[in-house]
C-alpha cells in the first residue's frame, strides 16, 4: 500500500466552541467558517483543513486520514485490505463532500482504531495566516504530522500496519510509567510511510480511553514552540510534559492536553530520514533532555 502521508485527522467533540478557541488561541490554527453545520475545519497550511472536528455525543479521537497518490493507488489499497479480510466501507458522496476529497474508504485496525483512506484533496490555496502569529507548520509532502494510537493487541496491530498498510519500522522503544522494575514494560513502535518524516504513526501497547495517545504538530521555527507554551499557560491548558528533545526524531517539543482528552505534541526540528540509509534501533531513553511526563500525572 503506497501511503504518502497523514493527510488529516478527525476529532469528535461534544462542544465545538471549545475546539474553536483552543485551535485559534492556543495552537494558532485558522478556523474555516465554511465548514458544514456540525463541523469545524482547522487550517494549518494551504489546504482547507488538516483537522476536521465533528459534533458528537462524546469527546475523543475520530480517525486518521491517510493519503494515497491517486485513483489507481486508492483501488489497489482497497484490494489489499480485502485480501487481508479487512472490512472496508466506501465513503458516501456526503462523506467525501465534508472531507473535500475525491473518494474515501473507511476501515479499522485489529484494535478498532479507525482509519480513512483518500485521494485527491480539494484545495483553494488560501494562504495560511495564523491568528496567533505562528510562522507556519511543517506539512507538504510529509503530511500534517504524526499520531500515536493505542494497540493493546500489539503483535496483531504491528503486523497489520507493516504487512497490510505498508508502514516501515523507524525505531522502537519500551517504557515504564514508574521507577518500579516490577511494572511491565510497554512497547512503542514508530513507523513511517512514503515520505521523509521520521514517523507518521506510532503504536503504543496500552489502552487509551480517548482513542489516541497524542497528535504531533510541527512548526516552522523554535520560537513558535516557545510562544505556544506561553499561550498554553495563558489559556489555562494543562501541561502534559515539559519542553524536551527526543532521542529518535530529534523533535524539540512539549505536550499539552486537548479538548478531545488526548495530548498534542507541539514541536520543531523533526528529523527527515533517508530510508535507504536508515536502520531501526531501540531507544532506552525517551529524550536527550526534558520531557518530564510526571507533570501530566500530578
Amino acid at each position: 500500500m503506497d501511503i504518502r502521508g497523514l493527510g488529516y485527522v478527525t476529532v469528535l467533540a461534544s462542544d465545538l466552541s471549545r475546539w474553536r478557541s483552543y485551535a485559534s488561541d492556543v495552537l494558532g490554527m485558522m478556523v474555516d467558517d465554511a465548514a458544514p453545520e456540525g463541523a469545524l475545519y482547522l487550517k494549518m497550511d494551504e489546504r482547507h483543513y488538516r483537522v476536521l472536528v465533528l459534533q458528537d455525543g462524546r469527546d475523543g479521537y475520530g480517525a486518521s486520514g491517510w493519503e494515497v497518490a491517486g485513483k489507481a493507488a486508492f483501488e489497489q489499497a482497497i484490494a489489499e485490505l480485502a485480501r487481508a479480510d479487512v472490512e472496508v466501507v466506501r465513503g458516501s458522496a456526503a462523506d467525501c463532500a465534508v472531507r473535500k476529497v475525491q473518494e474515501l474508504a473507511l476501515f479499522r485496525d485489529p484494535d478498532g482504531n479507525r482509519h480513512e483512506l483518500f485521494w485527491g484533496p480539494c484545495q483553494d490555496f488560501r494562504p495560511f495566516v495564523s491568528p496567533a502569529g505562528v510562522s507556519g507548520f511543517v506539512t507538504g509532502s510529509m503530511g500534517m504530522g504524526h499520531v500515536v494510537l493505542p494497540a493493546p493487541a500489539f503483535e496483531r496491530c504491528r503486523d497489520f500496519y507493516e504487512q497490510v498498510m505498508g508502514f516501515g519500522l523507524s525505531d522502537l522503544m519500551k517504557v515504564r510509567f514508574t521507577p518500579d522494575p516490577q511494572e511491565p514494560e510497554k512497547r512503542i513502535h514508530f513507523m513511517h510511510c512514503n515520505n521523509a518524516r521520521h514517523h507518521s504513526l506510532a503504536i503504543f501497547e496500552c489502552p487509551i480511553p480517548s482513542g489516541c495517545v497524542h497528535m504531533m504538530l510541527e512548526t516552522a521555527s523554535l520560537d513558535d514552540v516557545g510562544r505556544a507554551l506561553d499561550r498554553m499557560h495563558a489559556n489555562g491548558v494543562k501541561l502534559s510534559a515539559t519542553l524536551g528533545k527526543h532521542t529518535n526524531d530529534h523533535m524539540v517539543s512539549f505536550y499539552m492536553q486537548s479538548p478531545g482528552g488526548f495530548d498534542i505534541e507541539y514541536g520543531h526540528g523533526g528529523l527527515e530520514v533517508d530510508w535507504e540509509a536508515h536502520t531501526p534501533f531501540e531507544s532506552t531513553v525517551v529524550s536527550h533532555w526534558g520531557h518530564d511526563f510526571s507533570v501530566g500525572r500530578q
